[in-house]
């Protein structure tokens, strides 16, 4: 697993534009050791040492991410049952293509990249005679990170914020550092099954509970008494279903609320807020530490570092889109018919096609990635290209750049916009918001080494100022 003389980060940026061998994928970057104790100065990692492929494609997905997230910044939960009754509708065309092509995929190469980046941050630094260890300014780097998170969710008012549980699944990731490749994604499996036992055991619930709603109301209607478990699951039923059917009056409410000021949007969205974070730290850890197990393993094999043959990302790009693309396909038309018939889906299905939703994502995410590694490797639009690694070198900016645009243009004590667009309508200001980080991405590292959020983070972490200015 380790390597006697082991290559430096700028070693895999001399290789970066050009393809490699098999045996050369395998230098993976925990290869470096972090161990030695070296009088050497730890600190980040210099604008020269940074691999750009990487950057390029946090930078999609950066910009991916704020398509999915965009109608929980802008547009009413129950609206979307709306959207997927409106048979070719411009918010359905837009619903479908957007679920089908992207669907989880821009998380799962977020999660992805997240994990090999913090293999990166430990790699290629030695810890010094005096002051922290690398250790140290690896948990010390994570726990600011949780405290982002707190500021995303507690302050801007993002209710999908990822930065506070990322921080805490990473801190569960530097004892793997050193696995081989192999067993990383071993371990991305277990991880990915543990949200397969836990998805099927959900929807099996549902099914009992629809199961005993029938019995129930078949027993009510001959006038005899249902079993207290049947009333139980009768009643389970209703609360499922009435989570996916509009309610006008709780919608108006809803609309009323996060148009108001800020005092008003806070007190409306802190359950919601609380009860995501406690939700994603208990069960949605498994989805993340799935994704940046196999990103670990990915860089450890030269995948993200754009090292492998272009025959190889070709392979993967037609495996991922093959395969991936149908998979989503069915996916979408049965979350569709879900929505619009949710009792005969839960009949009518044994086994839920949401067990495929890991499947599929991690399909299409090695297929976009490959896409882009592709695209890049042919120089066909360098403008764009040098524009995604800069929206990828300030994602941590652009992450939380992107909760204050949105909600400052969706929410009352801004512009005012939520659920006064049409579902399609979202993808303008997406398109807007893209259109401003790719432009000014770039200009800003024009001038400065990091985005404004970056710097801070890092200067917190070295517990100084990082130098700004180019």
């Amino acid at each position: 697993m380790e390597s006697s003389s082991p290559p430096t980060p700028v070693a895999y940026i001399a290789n970066d534009h050009r393809s490699a061998g098999p045996h050369q994928a395998e230098l993976s970057s925990w290869e470096i050791r972090s161990d030695h104790v070296r009088p050497s100065h730890v600190s980040p990692v210099a604008r020269v040492e940074r691999l750009p492929s990487l950057d390029l494609i946090r930078g999609i997905a950066l910009l991916g991410i704020l398509m999915m997230n965009i109608p929980v910044f802008g547009y009413l939960d129950s609206g979307i049952t709306a959207v997927t009754k409106d048979l070719g509708s411009h918010d359905y065309v837009a619903f479908v293509a957007v679920g089908t092509a992207f669907e989880g995929t821009m998380r799962a190469l977020f999660s992805m990249l997240f994990g090999a980046g913090m293999i990166l941050f430990a790699s290629g630094k030695t810890n010094s005679i005096h002051g922290p260890t690398v250790v140290e300014y690896y948990y010390r780097r994570l726990l600011w990170l949780v405290l982002f998170g707190v500021f995303d969710a507690f302050v801007l008012l993002w209710r999908g914020d990822i930065l506070f549980n990322y921080g805490l699944m990473g801190m569960l990731l530097y004892p793997f550092r050193r696995l081989r490749p192999i067993w990383l994604v071993c371990m991305g499996l277990v991880c990915m099954g543990i949200t397969l036992y836990k998805t099927n055991s959900w929807t099996n619930q549902v099914r009992e509970s629809r199961l005993g709603y029938v019995a129930a109301t078949r027993l009510e209607k001959a006038h005899q008494k249902p079993s207290e478990k049947e009333l139980e699951a009768k009643a389970s039923w209703e609360r499922f279903v009435a989570r996916i059917n509009p309610d006008p009056k709780a919608d108006a409410k809803t609309l009323l609320a996060l148009r108001g000021d800020y005092p008003t949007v806070f007190k409306q969205l802190m359950p919601e807020i609380v009860s995501s974070n406690v939700y994603f730290t208990y069960h949605g850890a498994w989805d993340m530490l799935g994704m940046m197990f196999i990103g670990m393993a990915l860089l450890g094999w030269g995948f993200l570092t754009n090292q492998l043959t272009t025959q190889t990302y070709v392979s993967i790009l037609l495996v991922g889109y093959g395969l991936g693309l149908p998979l989503s396909w069915f996916f979408v038309q049965y979350t569709v018919d879900f929505y619009q018939h949710p009792a005969l889906t839960v009949e009518t299905y044994r086994v839920s096609p949401q067990l495929l939703y890991d499947f599929r994502r991690v399909l299409l995410a090695l297929g976009h990635a490959s896409l882009l590694l592709l695209i890049y490797r042919s120089r066909v639009i360098p403008w764009l290209m040098k524009a995604l690694i800069a929206v990828g070198q300030m994602a941590f900016t652009n992450y939380l750049l992107q909760s204050i645009i949105c909600t400052f243009f969706f929410f009352g004590y801004g512009f005012g916009y939520y659920g006064k667009l049409a579902y399609y309508q979202l993808y303008y200001v997406v398109g807007a918001v893209w259109v401003f980080q790719l432009l000014v991405s770039p200009l800003w590292l024009h001038y400065f080494r990091f985005g404004p959020f970056e710097w801070v983070w890092r200067s917190l972490t070295y517990w100084k100022p990082q130098p700004m200015r180019v």
